[in-house]
C-alpha cells in the first residue's frame, strides 16, 4: 500500500512531541547518562496491595471472560457509589460505562456526538489527544486562545463569541493537561448553561479530578443530567497500565454509547475491571489520599522552585500533577529549551508545542509526578544549567 492510499482524515492527527522526548531521553540513558524524567504524565506509584490481589484473585478463580461492554456490574455500583461519598451525587449506576481507559470513553463520546464537519470548541493549552479524537471522526476543534487570565480554560464568554452554525459542543479538561487549572464551578455552570442554550453537547475530562487540591469536590455532574463526563483508574487511581476508565451520560445515551462499545471494544480488561472494585475500599482510599498529599507537597515545592530558577507561573496549578511555567525570560523558543535542558541538564521537560499554537513557544510543562529527591535534583541541575547560558 502507498501513503496515497492511506485515509486523508490522517493529516489531521499530529505527532506527540512529549513522546519523541521521552525517546531521546531513552538513547542518552542507553549512553550511560542519569535523565530525571519530568515530561510523561503518569504518577510514580502504582496499584495498592488490596488491588492487584483484586487482580490476582480474579485470575486465579477464571474470571477473565468478557464482561458486558458497559462493564461489571459491581464496578458501576462501586463509582456511583465514589460520587455519592465524595460529591454527594446520587449518580444511577445505569448511567456509567466502563470502558479500556478514558482514551477509550473519549472516542466513544465523539464517535456518538461528533459529525463530520462539526466544530468542537476547547481551549489552547489543551491535551493534544483531545483534538485528534474529534478529528478521527471529522470532526473540526477550534482551539481558542484561553490564557493566563482565564486559568487557561474556556469562558462562557469565549462559547458565546465563538460558538457559530457549525459548532455543536464543548470539549473541556477539569483540572486541566497541561496546566493543572481547574475551571471555577460558576463559570462551569455558566459555560454549560450556554452550551444548553444552543442545544449543543458538554464533555468534560474529570481524569485528575480525584487530585484537586483546594476546595470542595466538585464534579460537572452537579450541573445536570446532560453533561457527558470522563473519569478514569489511570491518575488518581495510580493504574496507568490497566486500562480502565469510565463515562457518565444523559440516560438516553447510554444504550446508543452501549452499541458503540459492543462494536469497538467488546469491553474493557475483564481483570482490571475486577481490581477495580478494590480501589474504592477504606484501605485502597486511604492509601490514594495519603498520595494526594504527596503529589500537593511536590507542587508546593516545585513552584517557587521554577520561579528562583526564572520561569513565570502565572497560574499556580489547583490540580493533577502538572506546572505550566512561562519560560520567555529565558528563552524566545521552549522547544529548543527543552531539547537544550535535556541535553545538557539530563532533564525531560515538555515544551507547549503539544497543546496548541497560543502557547508553544513561551510554555513549558513540567510533571511533578516524580520523587521529591529527583524533583530537588532536577532543579540544582537547572540552577546549574542557566548559570552556565548565563556565563557563556
Amino acid at each position: 500500500m502507498s501513503l496515497n492510499e492511506l485515509a486523508s482524515r490522517l493529516n489531521n492527527i499530529a505527532p506527540f512531541h512529549v513522546m519523541e522526548l521521552a525517546k531521546k531521553a531513552a538513547l542518552l540513558e542507553k549512553q550511560g547518562r542519569h535523565i530525571i524524567h519530568m515530561g510523561i504524565g503518569e504518577p510514580d506509584f502504582t496499584a495498592p496491595p488490596a488491588v492487584v490481589e483484586a487482580a490476582t484473585r480474579a485470575m486465579a478463580d477464571g474470571k477473565m471472560q468478557y464482561t458486558s461492554a458497559t462493564g461489571l456490574p459491581q464496578l458501576r455500583q462501586a463509582i456511583s457509589g465514589h460520587y455519592r461519598s465524595v460529591y454527594g451525587l446520587d449518580i444511577a449506576p445505569e448511567r456509567i460505562v466502563v470502558t479500556a481507559g478514558a482514551s477509550a470513553a473519549l472516542l466513544l463520546a465523539c464517535a456518538a456526538l461528533v459529525e463530520k464537519g462539526a466544530q468542537v470548541l476547547m481551549p489552547d493549552p489543551s491535551y493534544p489527544c483531545n483534538r485528534h479524537f474529534v478529528a478521527a471522526f471529522e470532526g473540526q476543534a477550534k482551539l481558542i486562545a484561553s490564557g493566563p487570565e482565564h486559568r487557561f480554560q474556556l469562558s462562557a464568554q469565549m462559547v458565546r463569541e465563538h460558538w457559530n452554525e457549525a459548532t455543536r459542543g464543548v470539549l473541556l479538561a477539569s483540572p486541566s493537561n497541561p496546566t493543572g487549572t481547574s475551571i471555577l464551578p460558576e463559570e462551569l455552570r455558566a459555560i454549560v448553561a450556554e452550551v444548553r442554550a444552543r442545544r449543543g453537547f458538554t464533555i468534560v475530562d474529570e481524569i485528575y479530578q480525584g487530585l484537586s487540591y483546594e476546595g470542595t469536590p466538585f464534579s460537572a455532574l452537579s450541573l445536570g443530567e446532560d453533561v457527558v463526563v470522563i473519569n478514569s483508574f489511570s491518575k488518581y487511581f495510580n493504574m496507568t497500565g490497566w486500562r480502565l476508565g469510565w463515562l457518565v451520560l444523559p440516560p438516553a445515551l447510554v444504550p446508543q454509547i452501549e452499541k458503540l462499545a459492543q462494536n469497538l471494544f467488546i469491553c474493557a480488561s475483564s481483570i482490571a475491571q475486577h481490581a477495580g472494585v478494590a480501589c474504592f475500599s477504606p484501605e485502597s482510599i486511604a492509601i490514594y489520599e495519603e498520595r494526594k498529599a504527596e503529589f500537593k507537597r511536590r507542587r508546593d515545592y516545585i513552584v517557587p522552585a521554577l520561579e528562583s530558577l526564572g520561569f513565570k507561573v502565572p497560574v499556580v496549578p489547583d490540580g493533577a500533577f502538572y506546572v505550566y511555567a512561562d519560560c520567555s525570560a529565558l528563552s524566545d523558543d521552549a522547544d529548543q529549551l527543552t531539547i537544550d535542558m535535556l541535553n545538557e541538564a539530563g532533564v525531560v521537560l515538555v515544551p507547549g508545542l503539544d497543546f496548541g499554537p497560543f502557547t508553544a513557544r513561551r510554555y513549558i510543562r513540567l510533571s511533578y509526578a516524580t520523587s521529591m529527591e529527583n524533583l530537588q535534583e532536577a532543579v540544582a541541575r537547572l540552577r546549574t544549567f542557566f548559570a552556565n547560558r548565563k556565563v557563556a
